[in-house]
């Protein structure tokens, strides 16, 4: 199947909006996080030792910003994406996801991998992300005793303090 010009570029902003996602959940930069999101977005992400669901933008930055703040570290890579439009402004997203999350405060760290399932709209001529739905590949939670050698920490400087 052949896609035109205009889809290849709008695969490319989708491309680049759940990268961007991925990264300013990384970097607690939830101002540009806020501009990738519907107003009326959702989430649900279902892990082995949890499962997160919220509905509106507002109330997922929130909650995001509370989890992603100065005594965490994160990782979240996502490759192979599937994107199927289902018209001229939307479209579904299939990513695969490779996280690792440190949490000093608990002293855990959490190792996984899951697939994302998206779905995006196009407003005023941009793509955003109006659900975002993963569940576990696999989890692992190990406790720690003591931190690691931490030598660079963003969040420590950028996410909230608790």
């Amino acid at each position: 199947m052949s896609m035109t010009l205009a889809q290849l570029e709008d695969l490319e902003q989708i491309r680049r909006v759940k990268y961007a996602y991925c990264r300013c959940i990384d970097m607690a930069n939830f101002d540009e996080l806020r501009s990738l999101l519907t107003e009326d977005s959702s989430v649900c992400y279902v892990g082995g030792s949890y499962r997160f669901e919220s509905a509106g933008r507002d109330a997922i930055i929130a909650a995001l910003s509370g989890a992603f703040h100065a005594e965490a570290i994160a990782m979240h890579h996502v490759n192979h994406p599937e994107i199927d439009f289902v018209s001229a402004t939307e479209a579904t997203g299939v990513w695969y996801l490779k996280d690792w999350f440190l949490d000093l405060r608990n002293k855990i760290i959490t190792d996984g991998s899951a697939l994302y399932r998206d779905t995006y709209v196009k407003q005023d001529g941009r793509w955003k992300i109006k659900r975002a739905t993963y569940e576990r590949i696999f989890e692992i939670v190990t406790a720690f005793e003591q931190a690691p050698n931490i030598t660079a920490h963003w969040l420590a400087k950028h996410g909230r303090q608790l």
